[in-house]
């Protein structure tokens, strides 16, 4: 933390209020991130604000305009969860508002990592003589954005490994069912995930065994861009994934996908990308620049257990999302993951636990790469 190293209780309170209102945000403002903005005077909330959406008005330009008698400005601070921008966009610079409201005080969670930002907006508000404490619930702040930390540090996406499984690690039985595993409530709550999640990716063959739609249908939310891997196109061009409810962006082998194909769906209007291979599938680095470029901040994995084990294996798998029903399948049933490559225990793909919820009979377990 640079500013004050000592972080009061009401700093946490106040930062803690920025980040349940910038979560407001989730699937409505990528690829900007989420941030919320509150404004303190004499201990008391004045003001406050979030960004809504893409293109509008930032978290604390609403913050500001939501403060009653302007006149206190000058005496309060204002807190917010990511770093001002100070470069322009779509909006002016946020850091320049603070200064021309002559706002003495910035308390800010974390830095933005963009290439246009990246501390300079702290040292406008600096160089204008304000006071600036940056790291208030810093990791937390983090974690909030960190699809969008992701995108500019690594220039790829952020990627969340679902899978929805029995409590023995099945996700579908000897004769390939897997209809239904989890419950009702678990299954809503992918359909909220996806609403957040700027692409939702899957293969060709979890596709074709469900008939998947892969579309936001049980809760309110914008619909992701669906993303399928088909190295042959081998997918029937009347599946659901084609209907038309979402885009559809299509990943082909570059030697082995037909011209045929590609002009059949591209006739349907589906947009089909050819990459090199890589290790007997697609090249994962290419399909993730491919999205990045795109301005894709953020994809959920929806495959079965060889694709699971493929984005793992090559290290693209940034956060686990684990839905355990309370069901057994037993030895025959296909397990979660394909091969690991795991020889030795100490060998073990190791996670860090990160949350666990019940979701209705069932338990959702959020867990990321150790360090």
């Amino acid at each position: 933390m640079t500013g004050n190293e000592t972080i009061s209780a009401e700093e946490r309170a106040f930062m803690q209020r920025c980040l349940d209102l910038a979560v407001r945000g989730a699937g409505c403002v990528s690829p900007n991130p989420m941030v919320g903005s509150v404004i303190v005077h004499d201990g008391c909330v004045i003001g406050e604000g979030w960004h809504r959406q893409y293109g509008g008005p930032h978290a604390e330009v609403n913050a500001i305009a939501s403060v009653e008698d302007t006149s206190r400005l000058p005496r309060s601070t204002i807190y917010v969860n990511l770093e001002p921008c100070s470069h322009y966009g779509k909006t002016p610079p946020c850091a320049d508002l603070i200064v021309e409201k002559r706002i003495p005080k910035v308390v800010v969670g974390c830095l933005d990592p963009h290439e246009k930002v990246a501390g300079k907006g702290i040292a406008r508000l600096r160089d204008a003589g304000i006071e600036v404490t940056v790291g208030v619930l810093e990791a937390e702040s983090e974690r909030l954005n960190e699809a969008f930390m992701t995108s500019h540090r690594k220039g790829r996406p952020f990627v969340a490994l679902k899978t929805a499984q029995t409590l023995d690690g099945r996700i579908a039985t000897s004769l390939g069912a897997s209809k239904w595993i989890t419950g009702d409530e678990s299954r809503r709550e992918v359909h909220r995930l996806r609403s957040v999640y700027d692409a939702v990716l899957c293969g060709a063959s979890t596709v074709m065994a469900d008939n998947a739609e892969l579309t936001v249908r049980h809760c309110e939310g914008r619909q992701p861009l669906r993303v399928l891997l088909d190295r042959r196109l081998q997918t029937p061009v009347e599946a659901r994934i084609f209907n038309g409810e979402a885009k559809t962006l299509v990943f082909a082998l570059r030697d082995e996908a037909e011209d045929c194909l590609v002009s059949q769906l591209e006739a349907r209007g589906i947009e089909v990308v050819t990459v090199a291979g890589s290790g007997g599938g697609l090249d994962f680095a290419q399909v993730f620049a491919e999205l990045h470029q795109r301005s894709v901040l953020s994809v959920m994995a929806e495959g079965g257990s060889r694709l699971s084990a493929a984005l793992v294996r090559a290290g693209f798998v940034d956060k686990y999302l684990i839905f355990i029903a309370p069901k057994l399948f037993g030895g025959d049933g296909l397990a979660s993951f394909g091969p690991l490559d795991v020889a030795h225990p100490d060998c073990a793909v190791k996670l860090s636990f990160a949350g666990l919820q019940r979701i209705g009979e069932d338990i959702l377990i959020e867990a990321y790469p150790a360090k």
